[in-house]
């Protein structure tokens, strides 16, 4: 069976200088880099034709490609009435996907009501539907991020859409993180057994596994106070065994692993670890 495909979110290295941080993935022994364009230098209206080219030349030159771009990470919320400013850089996301050759944009996109009688799931399915028209036209995807819905609701917009050009970034770790939040929200003891057989992490796969375009390597876990967090790599409650194996062997999933870090005080050796245990992985 062929090795896993696995990237390294550029941010989560913390490095100061980009380029020293793709030379640092590199050194990793991975083949892929998950890049943010929201901030310098990389956003849509920071880099010409050329310079996405020469992005792309610079990276194979170390024998890294990127697996996908990464754009709104919680201040977009299609469940509003007027996305037009959104719709537009969604449109700017698509074709930057497309010239840096990956063809994939992964971003959060507000919280999708379970209502369909609800306006902002209205909205959603609308706000949905327009930038998959610009997907199909230029040949590219949104990879919705996994987290503030359970899996069946993921399933309704995608099939609702019903286009290619609107898939999942599965991130297991935000299906553990998100729960938790609701219920300290509400004031709510956390209860394990209910919020992980809603939200199902993993086993989610097997409702929209089809859909998952790219993987947010990243682990949870909620404390007996309710507390969540995020923690290493194989430190938290994602079974990833179980995980990659249903993805690889009921859908044939070749796609990436991105491996995600937010938080913690090592942010190279937990990402380097996490490698190390991808790269060992048997199914």
């Amino acid at each position: 069976m062929a090795d896993l495909n696995i990237a390294v979110m550029l941010n989560s290295l913390r490095m100061d200088d980009p380029y020293k941080g793709f030379e640092k993935i590199a050194e990793m022994g991975v083949t892929g880099v998950h890049l943010s364009v929201t901030r310098e230098p990389f956003r849509p209206q920071d880099m010409s034709k050329q310079d996405r080219k020469n992005l792309v030349k610079h990276l194979n030159s170390l024998g890294l490609e990127i697996s996908a771009i990464s754009a709104w990470g919680g201040n977009v919320h299609l469940e509003e009435d007027d996305c037009s400013e959104a719709i537009a850089d969604a449109k700017a996301y698509l074709e930057m996907s497309v010239d840096l050759e990956c063809g994939i944009w992964q971003g959060h996109v507000g919280i999708m009501p379970e209502d369909e009688n609800d306006p902002g799931w209205i909205n959603h399915v609308k706000h949905h539907e327009m930038i998959a028209e610009h997907g199909e036209k230029v040949g590219a995807c949104l990879a919705i991020e996994t987290g503030p819905e359970p899996p069946y609701v993921l399933k309704r917009l995608i099939e609702t859409v019903g286009s290619d050009a609107i898939r999942l970034n599965w991130d297991p770790a935000n299906l553990i993180l998100w729960p938790a939040r609701y219920a300290q929200e509400a004031g709510e003891e956390y209860d394990k057994e209910k919020w992980m057989e809603l939200y199902q992490p993993v086993e989610g796969l097997k409702m929209v596994g089809e859909y998952v375009v790219h993987v947010h390597a990243k682990d949870a876990l909620v404390h007996e106070d309710g507390r969540a967090q995020e923690v290493a790599f194989g430190e938290g409650w994602v079974d990833w065994e179980r995980f990659i194996g249903i993805l690889r062997d009921d859908y044939d999933y070749d796609g990436y692993f991105a491996i995600e870090r937010e938080v913690g005080e090592n942010p190279v050796d937990d990402i380097q670890k996490a490698v190390d245990f991808l790269k060992n992985f048997e199914a």
